[in-house]
């Protein structure tokens, strides 16, 4: 089978679920923003230092194929769960509490996967908002919104962690 099918050629894709839209609605660009924020996740790990807190990106990168499922799918049930949002609260919590309290803003860059942490703390801001606005015209499962508020909230400890090696 090759890479490319020629399907969306036209300006249209397919989602999980078989239904052709547009490549640029929002559902399209939730999930693609979800993508973005894999990939930075990604090079994240590939840049920190600290054995633990690259661990805990993989574990959260396993999670968001399934939540870019969700967003490519119409009328499913969703396969993120409030067990996953539990379980991520549950690690930004003992991460939290091993940080020394937060006095200032942090401006990026005191390390280059604390750098990239932030970057996909940022995307995956841009891919909650989108799925609010998407929320307003479409059926988004509330699950997948708090999932992704924890998931930006999680990257900004990761990168406080990253930064204290520096």
């Amino acid at each position: 089978m090759s890479v490319y099918t020629k399907t969306g050629d036209k300006g249209l894709t397919s989602l999980y679920t078989g239904e052709r839209v547009e490549k640029n609605c929002l559902r399209v660009q939730t999930y693609g923003a979800i993508d973005e924020a894999d990939s930075a996740l990604g090079i994240a790990r590939a840049f920190v230092e600290i054995k633990d807190v690259r661990e805990k990106i993989f574990a959260a990168q396993k999670l968001l194929p399934k939540l870019m499922a969700d967003f490519a799918s119409l009328n499913q049930e969703p396969l993120i769960t409030f067990d996953d949002v539990k379980k991520l609260e549950s690690e930004m919590d003992a991460l939290e509490n091993s940080l020394p309290p937060l006095r200032e803003f942090i401006i990026p860059g005191n390390s280059k996967g604390g750098a990239f942490l932030d970057l996909a703390r940022t995307i995956t801001r841009r891919a909650e908002r989108l799925a609010c606005e998407l929320d307003k015209s479409e059926p988004v499962h509330e699950v997948d919104k708090i999932f992704l508020n924890r998931l930006s909230d999680y990257c900004f400890l990761l990168m406080r962690r990253e930064d204290l090696n520096n």
